[in-house]
């Protein structure tokens, strides 16, 4: 790099530096990177912002310094470490430019692809010297930043690079489902803006099926379940500083079970009770009229997400008679252009959801050049495909502007599954690239109600990565940077605790089961019809998978151990209680096993008149129920799972819909006390009549197979 010694921001001592360099874990990958040396912290570190300095610019070299200071980082002007944050434009900010460009080789201009959100890096020798076309490109230039530094305290470091990094979506996005149950304090919506920023997201899309407050609609919104105006207002607000837009999805057509629940409005309801619109009211278009009215005064950005999938129940009801004569297609997307067209003043970008039109590609041809200017379409899926080209080529095709949706894979599951999750995005987001989709909207689900957010980071991560990086994100790549990146754990511990519980499903999966750790089979009752069907599916693999959830608490412990000062413990501890409950799902059938064979072995010995067969009749029946008995085992489990659940749920979410998810627990836990009751009883009639009731009395299942 040049200097300019006439500059008063230019130092001259220069730091002690680490020769070595060290290899560079950052998310997303940039697009150009070579490391440089490391130098240490224990003096702290300055920055400084060339003037002028916008007020964008020092928004973030705040947000830089904050995290810093949380780091136990000194942010001081006497450091001989500086970061220098020039906007291009300077003769300096030219140099650094020339510096961090492949060979060196000065440029007439800022790259064109790099303008609008683009930086460069370089080291300059007295820590990193950053310069950007935009307030965007200064902002993620120090988002970066914020990866480049290691460790706590005096023990922390900076790693120089030479980078030039730039996106490769033009909107990188997360779509974040506000109802199916858990709803999330304000404060944690604030926080998901900042992370979403850290990692370079530029969307944010709240997903409303009635969680939207409506001054217009006041039956909509559920009490303690609704994201008010004037919050919203202030999201808005919030997310602008950084660099995110927040589009709001308000269902238009389906999905609108819980609207459609009020007698009110059943006149407008495809059938009784349903979820989906019926195009023929006119009752029913007014809704979409007054709902997206009142968004566009809330939400200035450029767009709206109509949402519109799923409309399973269009031509079972009040349109059969239409479909039947004219088509599915034809009247899904003739309702569809009726909302459009009336939205129209708005002056907004309509998104779509793709999942119903993808599959009629000449319908789509033949729409006017109006509505597919008018709009996105969003086609999802999230299973992991070798090809998605199929799900994306009818719209790019038909001349829309395409954007992808893949899924992080969270729902209904004890824990996310990264297997599918992680394939799913890599793959889609690359076709959508290679297709020419201009942006991705990553999607987080909580269709069962149990899921927690501080489960998601790793997913939602991944998501970024995939958008911000040009074709093919790598996975591999991605394990080994996330513990760093996200949590500072420089041991790779975290990373294997991932592992090992995308291990524990797939084991499921390929199981006799094959079905990964959902939800369900943590509820199943191991003792019921459809729980021994389950348990004779998966019983040789319960001690492999209990080992896989054992392993990733020991290395979350390790982690910890080793560095006390880890980020975002919150998503650690939610790791660890995934690790739990599926640790239980392999315990809950093995001690189900134990049971049965325990009470078998028990009941045949009952008239034995060998003194030593009726006390193990004794034994059997204390190993079953007792101060350490079996039965208190799964009691035991269930209930510490519950108060770990409750405090997870209650770092992120409100406390609306919690009580549905701890019934569970409470019911399940009563099932358990119950069945302790029973074997009570079943213990006195042995200690007075010196028999046992048949196990089927008792509710205990016969043995899978005989172990005595």
């Amino acid at each position: 790099m040049r200097f300019f010694p006439a500059l008063p921001l230019l130092f001259t001592a220069l730091s002690v530096s680490v020769a070595a360099q060290s290899p560079l874990k950052l998310i997303p990958v940039p697009r150009e990177a070579q490391p440089g040396t490391v130098q240490p912290l224990s003096q702290g570190i300055q920055i400084t912002c060339a003037s002028p300095c916008s007020p964008e610019d020092s928004f973030a070299i705040d947000d830089l310094k904050g995290y810093i200071a949380s780091q136990g980082i000194a942010v001081s002007n006497t450091s001989p470490v500086n970061i220098l944050v020039v906007r291009y434009g300077s003769p300096i900010s030219k140099s650094i430019l020339t510096d961090a460009t492949p060979g060196k080789k000065p440029l007439a201009d800022f790259p064109a692809p790099m303008k609008a959100e683009g930086y460069a890096i370089i080291p300059d020798g007295k820590g990193l010297a950053i310069t950007a076309a935009s307030s965007s490109g200064i902002f993620y230039a120090l988002q970066t930043t914020k990866q480049l530094i290691t460790g706590y305290g005096p023990d922390a470091t900076l790693h120089t690079a030479t980078i030039r990094d730039w996106p490769a979506m033009q909107y990188r996005g997360l779509s974040d489902d506000l109802s199916r149950g858990p709803f999330p304090t304000f404060e944690f919506q604030k926080k998901q803006i900042r992370l979403l920023a850290a990692y370079k997201v530029n969307i944010y899309s709240p997903y409303f099926e009635h969680t939207m407050q409506y001054t217009g609609h006041p039956l909509m919104a559920p009490p303690g379940a609704a994201l008010t105006q004037d919050q919203a207002r202030e999201l808005v607000a919030y997310a602008a500083k950084y660099h995110i837009t927040v589009i709001p999805e308000q269902e238009a057509f389906g999905h609108l079970h819980y609207l459609l629940n009020w007698e009110k409005y059943a006149p407008i309801a495809e059938t009784p009770h349903g979820q989906v619109l019926a195009p023929g009211q006119p009752e029913a278009q007014k809704l979409t009229h007054d709902m997206f009215n009142e968004l566009a005064q809330v939400y200035p950005g450029p767009f709206l997400h109509l949402g519109a999938d799923e409309t399973v129940e269009l031509g079972k009801g009040q349109t059969k008679a239409e479909v039947d004569a004219k088509g599915l297609g034809t009247v899904y997307l003739d309702f569809l252009q009726k909302i459009v067209a009336d939205l129209q003043p708005l002056h907004r970008k309509l998104l779509f959801w793709g999942d119903i039109a993808y599959k009629e590609p000449q319908l789509l041809k033949q729409l006017p050049d109006s509505f597919k200017k008018a709009t996105i379409a969003v086609p999802w899926e999230y299973t992991p495909h070798p090809t998605f080209v199929p799900y994306i080529k009818p719209f790019t095709d038909a001349g829309f502007e395409t954007w992808v949706a893949p899924g992080i894979n969270n729902w209904s599951r004890v824990y996310p599954n990264w297997n599918n999750g992680l394939a799913n995005i890599q793959r889609f987001t690359a076709d959508g690239q290679r297709l020419g989709a201009t942006g991705q909207l990553n999607t987080i689900w909580n269709d069962d109600g149990e899921a927690l957010a501080n489960a998601d980071w790793y997913g939602v991560l991944f998501g970024a990565e995939a958008a911000w990086h040009q074709g093919e994100a790598s996975i591999s790549g991605f394990q080994s940077s996330f513990g760093q990146s996200f949590h500072g754990d420089a041991t790779g511990k975290i990373d294997e605790a991932q592992k090992e519980l995308m291990a524990a499903h797939q084991l499921l999966k390929d199981s006799d089961y094959k079905t990964d750790g959902q939800d369900l089979v943590f509820w199943q009752d191991p003792w019921n019809a459809d729980g021994q069907r389950i348990a004779g599916q998966i019983r040789p693999i319960l001690s492999a998978l209990r080992l896989h959830a054992e392993r990733a608490l020991i290395l979350v412990y390790e982690a910890r151990a080793a560095n006390p000062h880890l980020r975002e413990t919150d998503a650690l501890d939610v790791l660890e209680l995934g690790a739990r409950r599926m640790d239980l799902i392999g315990l809950k059938f093995q001690i189900s096993d134990e049971i049965a064979d325990s009470y078998a072995h028990a009941y045949a010995l009952q008239t034995s008149k060998n003194p030593d067969d009726r006390s193990e009749v004794s034994r059997e029946l204390n190993s079953i129920n007792a101060v350490n008995g079996r039965l208190q085992d799964l009691r035991n489990n269930y209930s510490l799972l519950r108060d770990l659940y409750e405090q997870a749920w209650l770092k992120s979410y409100r406390p609306y819909f919690l009580r549905n998810n701890l019934e569970r627990y409470d019911f399940t836990i009563q099932m358990w006390l119950g069945r302790i009751d029973r074997m009570r009883t079943a213990q006195r009639q042995w200690a007075n009549s010196q028999t046992i009731p048949p196990a089927a009395e008792v509710g205990i299942p016969a043995p899978a197979v005989a172990s005595h």
